[in-house]
């Protein structure tokens, strides 16, 4: 069977063909600025304006039409409303012309779903991205939130630090260059709270450290990316140790981040426990899981009627029962 799926949460416009054991496409574009973030209404209109010259290049690179695709899935919640709107209308468009099921997924249970094209079996998720910071794992036929972010995601915290710092977005890699030249730990607000997390105090701390003058910006960059982290590793273990799953994966667009794979390898060792990432491109907002997930749901027997693919902004990781 042939899924094409289309994701549009937030920033990035992606589409992805897959089959049940390879990825045919796997195209996207991110909406990106210079300063301040991204505004839902110009993300919206970035997603609409690039739906078919992205579904063009996606069908051309997989090397099929759209005929041969079996069913439309689309990226469900959660996420910015205008942009989930556009997508699940493209989707609604096609599988209706075309005589397609169709199939809503949750975003976040996709990132994770993605690895299991990879052998992955039964992991503990780590799922770091812009507006999602969550510890996942499979428990009674239901992917449970083990420990999430308080506040903001990781993602968002660094996004807007390099924002209040000067620099574009998206911050992330920024912040991670600048971590690699830092020389000194600065002490700075540490939250978990059970297995949950806080970065908001973290992140004011870090602005206000730097708007005093006082400090190296490497060394706060540094000491932002080791506090963080440290706390997502922390939560990670902790959910290792209570579900006794033997495997780790780091999913999100975070997952870039070289120190944080590298804490999260010591980690994993001590344990003796899996650890895997899977390729930059399926750990980003991407279609190829959107449409793995859809194929998945789709050959254990989920159905969907047009009525069912309203967006869900709050869909929550938990609200999906597992069939597949």
């Amino acid at each position: 069977m042939i899924a094409l799926g289309i994701e549009g949460t937030a920033h990035t416009l992606g589409i992805g063909i897959v089959t049940e054991d390879e990825v045919l496409a796997n195209v996207f574009h991110t909406l990106t600025t210079e300063k301040g973030g991204i505004h839902p209404k110009e993300a919206a209109e970035h997603h609409a304006k690039l739906m078919k010259p992205l579904l063009k290049k996606a069908l051309q690179e997989a090397g099929i039409s759209i005929e041969d695709v079996d069913v439309i899935a689309f990226s469900q919640g959660p996420g910015l409303g205008p942009c989930l709107r556009v997508v699940a209308t493209a989707a609604r468009a096609l599988a209706i012309k075309y005589s397609k099921p169709i199939v809503g997924v949750n975003h976040c249970i996709a990132h994770v779903e993605i690895t299991k094209m990879f052998g992955i079996k039964d992991p503990v998720g780590l799922y770091v991205s812009g507006g999602n910071t969550q510890v996942l794992a499979l428990e009674g036929r239901r992917y449970r939130v083990f420990g999430e972010t308080l506040d903001i995601g990781i993602g968002n915290a660094l996004d807007t630090f390099a924002r209040e710092i000067g620099l574009g977005f998206p911050g992330g890699p920024k912040i991670e260059k600048l971590a690699q030249k830092g020389e000194r730990y600065l002490e700075l607000p540490y939250t978990v709270k059970g297995m949950d997390l806080s970065f908001s105090g973290l992140l004011t701390e870090a602005v206000r450290k730097f708007k005093s003058g006082k400090y190296r910006i490497e060394d706060i960059a540094y000491s932002f990316q080791e506090t963080a982290f440290a706390a997502l590793v922390e939560v990670t273990e902790r959910a290792v140790a209570h579900t006794e799953k033997e495997e780790v994966v780091l999913v999100g667009g975070v997952a870039a981040n070289n120190r944080l794979r590298e804490m999260l390898k010591i980690m994993t060792e001590d344990r003796g426990v899996k650890f895997f990432v899977p390729p930059y491109d399926l750990c980003r907002d991407n279609g190829a899981m959107i449409a793995y997930t859809g194929l998945l749901m789709y050959k254990s027997g989920v159905r969907f009627k047009i009525k069912d693919t309203i967006v869900n902004q709050r869909f929550r990781t938990d609200e999906v029962e597992v069939t597949w």
